[in-house]
């Protein structure tokens, strides 16, 4: 059984029109998330899945293996299970995020470590939060776990509700933690999960990740203090080649 990686790269990016084109130190980003992910020694095979054309035909252009999907996906989980379907003797399949350039393929190894124990559903990273501004900032996803770090709840506010930037240094309080967005999961439990019809908490905080926890699903976590730049608007590009720039 293979372990596969997925990069879903979608076109109409609601923020950002034609995002994993842009172009990054004279490469489209896609090609950075495509050769720094190559690197993960854990993955067989990786593909980058689009609903464009003009995506596939620059991926080949760098010698990706593309496959096209449907327009009408609502995440890069539905995408990634398209692809699932189209393939044989898949065991693991790793959902890459298509905007991050910089992408660390040692984090890629440390998902597929935790996703091949057996007892692992769906795994994914989260970073500690350190700073404050985080806790109530809803562009940025709080997770809580339990003592074997599965993950509780998700949310887009502070949780717990009363945490204050000064508590985030008590040893005594639940540790506060950064969900980021990737995602390894068995390939037959990605084939249930697309099969599951939308919940009441993942509607409040819209976030599909709830939709499995309220369905009965396991995602275990593992911690990482790595985070790079993911690319969500115009200004997050030009924030990003300036950092490269001045390197």
């Amino acid at each position: 059984m293979i372990t596969l990686g997925i990069i879903p790269a979608r076109y109409h990016s609601s923020r950002f029109i034609g995002k994993p084109l842009v172009d990054i130190q004279g490469k489209p980003m896609i090609q950075h998330v495509f050769e720094n992910a190559s690197k993960a020694t854990k993955l067989d095979q990786l593909i980058i899945a689009t609903d464009d054309q003009r995506i596939k035909s620059v991926c080949q252009e760098f010698g990706a293996q593309v496959i096209m999907t449907s327009t009408e996906h609502n995440s890069g989980t539905e995408r990634c299970n398209e692809v699932l379907k189209k393939m044989t003797n898949v065991g693991v399949v790793v959902n890459i995020q298509g905007d991050e350039p910089l992408i660390d393929p040692k984090q890629i190894d440390q998902l597929i470590e935790l996703i091949e124990q057996d007892h692992c559903q769906i795994a994914t990273l989260i970073k500690p939060i350190k700073d404050h501004s985080l806790l109530n900032n809803p562009n940025r996803v709080k997770v809580v776990v339990d003592n074997n770090k599965k993950a509780l709840y998700f949310s887009r506010a502070a949780i717990p509700h009363n945490i204050k930037a000064k508590d985030l240094t008590k040893d005594n309080l639940t540790p506060n933690y950064k969900h980021l967005g990737m995602y390894a999961y068995k390939a037959e439990v990605l084939q249930k999960l697309c099969n599951l019809a939308a919940t009441p908490l993942e509607q409040a905080e819209r976030l599909e990740q709830l939709r499995w926890i309220e369905s009965g699903y396991t995602i275990h976590t593992a911690i990482t203090n790595i985070e790079t730049p993911a690319i969500d608007t115009p200004e997050d590009l030009e924030n990003l080649n300036k950092l490269l720039n001045e390197q």
